[in-house]
């Protein structure tokens, strides 16, 4: 069966099935990456003696293979069902999670070089990997950043959109619990974030940061769930395609 047209995936999805004479599997392209960033993490760690960062490295490069896994399975859940084409066009078609990866990969860079004047404490690069860091290693740490980032994107756009298809639209049954399921593993992926929280609790802005985000993931995810139930258990109006 053949794969989905350009602009009915994500970025991340089309760049994997884009590549000229490369023929993978999203499965294996997701080892590999997965694979690649958490060798990196351990050899730079090695060389450099930066063991005291290898394990929130390390968390933050299972965060983002476990935000690859989930968005592709968001994505293929959705594209199971018929959907409405507005819904289809914005998900996929607008690349907006990409949008959302640069703000959110913006406000990282602003946090990481430069310092707070109100308390005159150094960026936060510096406290993390010292005066001096390494090229190699704040090279690989901005890579794996926009990693997260991209990731956090997709699950932001994802629940936008999601809280705005439940409100504009009724479907049947089956759709209506595909969709559920799908909101279920966007808020899962929310969750797992919560993963890097014991690394950032000596850092208040990143730590109220992403509370605040997964909190939001949360509440907006329910709501396009509870949206979904509401229309199902009415059932009046006709499923619109």
């Amino acid at each position: 069966m053949a794969g989905p047209e350009f602009g009915e995936t994500w970025t991340y999805e089309s760049i994997v099935g884009a590549l000229p004479g490369i023929h993978v599997s999203t499965t294996l392209a997701l080892a590999i990456q997965l694979g690649i960033f958490e060798v990196g993490v351990v050899v730079l760690a090695w060389y450099y003696d930066l063991w005291n960062v290898a394990l929130a490295g390390s968390a933050a490069v299972f965060v983002a293979g476990i935000g690859s896994i989930e968005m592709v399975r968001v994505a293929r859940r959705i594209r199971s069902v018929e959907m409405p084409g507005a819904y289809r066009r914005l998900l996929f078609g607008s690349n907006m999670e990409v949008v959302l990866a640069v703000l959110a990969f913006s406000a990282m860079l602003t946090y990481l070089f430069v310092p707070n004047p109100a308390t005159g404490r150094a960026p936060f690069l510096d406290r993390l990997l010292g005066p001096n860091p390494p090229v190699l290693v704040v090279y690989f740490l901005l890579l794996v950043l926009w990693d997260v980032c991209y990731r956090i994107g997709t699950g932001w756009w994802a629940t936008v959109t999601a809280v705005w298809r439940s409100y504009r639209y009724t479907f049947d049954a089956a759709t209506t619990r595909t969709f559920l399921r799908a909101d279920a593993e966007t808020i899962a992926f929310g969750l797992l974030q919560l993963l890097l929280v014991p690394f950032v609790l000596d850092f208040p802005v990143l730590l109220a940061v992403l509370l605040a985000h997964v909190a939001a993931v949360l509440v907006v995810t329910c709501v396009s769930m509870w949206l979904l139930w509401r229309g199902g258990e009415g059932s009046a109006g006709a499923t619109a395609i």
